[in-house]
C-alpha cells in the first residue's frame, strides 16, 4: 500500500513540475502542402463535317466550250471567271443567277485530246485552259461567292502520251509494272465484250486498255499505282484548294479474271481512298460514276460520299416525255431504300448522254417538267451547262460538248476568234440572252426552282412522301421536315387535268393548314389532315393545264 502511494505522489510531482517549467519557444512553420490532383482536361468532341453538299445545287462545265476569254476559240479558266455571276453573284437575295452553289470541271489536266479524259500529267492544268495560278484565281473567285469546286478525276487509266507508259514499254523499267503487259495476245474481252488489248509498236508486248488503245488502264495490283493516285488526291485538295472531285470510270480499277467490273479489290479501294482523303481534308466531297443498276451501284456507299443516278435520271426523263408519274415516284423510292440518307446525286443528262432537250424534241414543256422534278426531289442535283436554256445534242459525243450558247451573236457570243468547234445551229434563237428577260422562259424556270431549293431546305433534305391521285398522270408528292412542308404537284401530260384528287394514308401533319403557293399560279385555300396525318380524296381546286407545276407551303 506504501508503495503505491508513494508511486502516486511521485506522478504528481512530475506533472507540478512540467506545468512551472517554461514555454518552449513557437517556431512558424509553412502549412504542408497541399497537392491538388491535375484538371480532368474537358472532352471537346470534334465537330461532324459540314455536309455541304447536301444544301447546294452543282453545275457541269465542260471548260472547252463554256466562255472563251482570251479570243483564241477555246474556252478557259478566264472565260468561266467571266461568268461566275451567271452562275451565281453571291448574293443571296438577288435572284437573277442560277443560284449554282458548286462546279463540276470536266478533265482540266494535260491531255493529247479535245475531251481530257487521257491525262498526261495528274499534277498540271491543261495549257490551253490557263495556267495553274489562273485556276487558282478561278477557285478564289468562285470561293467569294461561295461556290465550292470539284474537279473530274481520271484513276482507271492515262494516256499512252503520259510519260509512265512510255517508260513502261521498256519490260526493264520501274514503272513497267504499273500498266497491264502480256507477250502474247490474251484475247479476253472487256467489260461489255469489246476488244481490250491493244498492240504497243515499241515493243511488240499487248497491253490492257478496256475504253480505247489511246487510253491504258493503270495497274492497280501494284501499290505504287495506288500510293501515286493518293498522292494526287492529295496535292488537289492540299496544295491547289479544289473542294473535291467526281471520280470516273469507278467500276474498273481492278480486274479479277473474268470479272473486269465493281470487284471486291475495286470497291475496297474506294474505302481505304476515303479514308485518305477525310484525313486530308475531312471536308471533301467526291461523287462517283458507276454506271450500272442500283443494286451494284450502292456497293460504293463506303467509298465515296454520293453516286450519280443513272436508273432515277432514265426515270424521270422517260417518263416526262411519255407520262408516267408512278415510275418516277417508284424509281425515288427505291433509291431511298439503298441511300436512306438522301446521299445521292440526281442529273437528267451529262456528257456522255443525248442532251435532254434533244430526247424531248424541242419541247420546252416537258423540260419545265423534268426540271422541276429532279429540282424538287431528293438527293444533290447536277446541271449539264446549257440544260438550263434547253441545248440539244446527240451523238457522237462532240455534239453533247458544243459551245455554250450565250447570245445570237456570231460563234453564240462564246469568243470573238475562231471557235474550236462550231456553235449548234439553233444558237440564234436558243441563248441566254434571248431568255434573260422572258419570265416563263426555261432559264428562268431554273433559276426559280434553284433559288426555291436553296431558299427552302425541305426540298433539299426534307422527307419524301407521295400521294395518290385520281388522276393518273399528275405528280403529287409531299416534301416534310420538323420546319415545313411542301406539297409537289405536275402535270405531265399534255392534257388538262380535271378535278383530281389526293389522298395519303398517314404523314407527320394533323390538323388543318392554310396553303401558300410559292411556285406557279391558282388559288388554294387550305388542307385538312386527320388524326394519323392521313388525307382521303383531297379535291384540288383548280384544273391543271398541260404541264402545270406548283409547289403550295402548307402552315398553319
Amino acid at each position: 500500500m506504501k508503495t503505491i502511494r508513494g508511486l502516486i505522489i511521485v506522478i504528481l510531482l512530475v506533472i507540478f513540475l512540467s506545468s512551472c517549467a517554461p514555454a518552449a519557444p513557437v517556431v512558424e512553420t509553412e502549412p504542408p502542402a497541399i497537392t491538388l490532383p491535375e484538371p480532368t482536361p474537358t472532352f471537346t468532341p470534334e465537330p461532324e463535317p459540314v455536309l455541304w453538299w447536301k444544301d447546294i445545287v452543282f453545275y457541269e462545265i465542260f471548260v472547252r466550250s463554256f466562255f472563251d476569254g482570251d479570243g483564241d476559240g477555246i474556252g478557259d479558266f478566264q472565260g468561266i471567271i467571266q461568268k461566275l455571276d451567271y452562275l451565281n453573284d453571291g448574293d443571296p437575295n438577288t435572284q437573277d443567277d442560277l443560284g449554282i452553289g458548286g462546279i463540276w470541271l470536266m478533265p482540266i489536266n494535260p491531255s493529247p485530246s479535245y475531251h481530257g479524259y487521257d491525262v498526261t500529267d495528274y499534277y498540271d492544268v491543261n495549257p490551253e485552259y490557263g495556267t495553274m495560278d489562273e485556276f487558282k484565281q478561278l477557285l478564289e473567285e468562285a470561293h467569294k461567292r461561295d461556290i465550292k469546286v470539284i474537279i473530274d478525276l481520271v484513276l482507271n487509266h492515262t494516256s499512252t502520251a503520259h510519260p509512265w507508259f512510255q517508260a513502261s514499254q521498256d519490260p526493264e523499267s520501274e514503272y513497267h509494272d504499273w500498266y497491264v503487259w502480256s507477250e502474247e495476245n490474251p484475247q479476253t474481252p472487256g467489260p461489255w465484250s469489246q476488244n481490250a488489248w491493244h498492240r504497243n509498236a515499241a515493243n511488240g508486248m499487248y497491253y490492257y486498255g478496256i475504253f480505247w488503245g489511246g487510253m491504258p488502264d493503270l495497274n492497280y495490283d501494284n501499290p505504287d499505282v495506288s500510293a501515286e493516285m493518293m498522292n494526287v488526291s492529295k496535292f488537289w485538295l492540299e496544295e491547289v484548294g479544289v473542294d473535291g472531285f467526281r471520280v470516273d470510270a469507278a467500276r474498273y480499277l481492278f480486274a479479277d479474271g473474268f470479272v473486269q467490273q465493281d470487284t471486291k479489290e475495286t470497291i475496297q479501294w474506294f474505302e481505304d481512298w476515303r479514308s485518305f482523303y477525310k484525313d486530308v481534308n475531312r471536308d471533301t466531297f467526291t461523287v462517283g460514276e458507276v454506271w450500272t443498276n442500283l443494286q451494284v451501284t450502292a456497293k460504293y456507299g463506303q467509298g465515296m460520299d454520293s453516286l450519280f443516278m443513272f436508273d432515277l435520271a432514265e426515270d424521270i426523263k422517260n417518263s416526262t416525255y411519255y407520262p408516267d408519274p408512278s415510275r418516277i415516284i417508284q424509281s425515288y423510292l427505291t433509291a431511298l431504300e439503298y441511300f436512306p440518307e438522301e446521299d445521292f446525286s440526281t442529273f437528267l443528262s451529262n456528257h456522255d448522254q443525248q442532251r435532254v432537250m434533244s430526247l424531248y424534241e424541242g419541247n420546252v414543256d416537258k423540260a419545265k417538267t423534268g426540271a422541276f422534278v429532279y429540282l424538287t426531289g431528293p438527293g444533290v442535283p447536277f446541271i449539264y451547262y446549257g440544260e438550263e436554256i434547253g441545248m440539244f445534242g446527240n451523238k457522237p459525243d462532240e455534239n453533247l460538248r458544243t459551245l455554250m450558247q450565250w447570245s445570237g451573236e456570231t460563234n453564240a457570243g462564246f469568243t470573238p476568234g475562231t471557235p474550236w468547234q462550231p456553235a449548234d445551229s439553233s444558237y440564234q434563237e436558243v441563248n441566254v440572252a434571248a431568255q434573260e428577260g422572258e419570265d416563263t422562259s426555261l432559264l428562268n424556270h431554273y433559276r426559280s426552282l434553284v433559288n426555291l431549293r436553296n431558299q427552302h431546305p425541305v426540298l433539299r433534305v426534307g422527307a419524301y412522301l407521295p400521294f395518290t391521285s385520281s388522276c393518273r398522270l399528275i405528280y403529287p408528292v409531299l416534301r416534310i421536315d420538323d420546319e415545313e412542308a411542301l406539297i409537289l404537284i405536275a402535270n405531265l401530260d399534255r392534257r388538262v387535268q380535271e378535278g383530281c384528287t389526293i389522298s395519303i394514308e398517314e404523314s407527320p401533319l394533323v390538323g388543318d393548314y392554310e396553303i401558300e403557293v410559292i411556285f406557279g399560279e391558282g388559288e388554294f385555300a387550305s388542307i385538312s389532315f386527320e388524326e394519323n396525318g392521313a388525307i382521303l380524296d383531297f379535291q384540288i381546286p383548280v384544273d391543271l393545264d398541260p404541264w402545270e407545276c406548283f409547289i403550295l407551303k402548307v402552315r398553319r
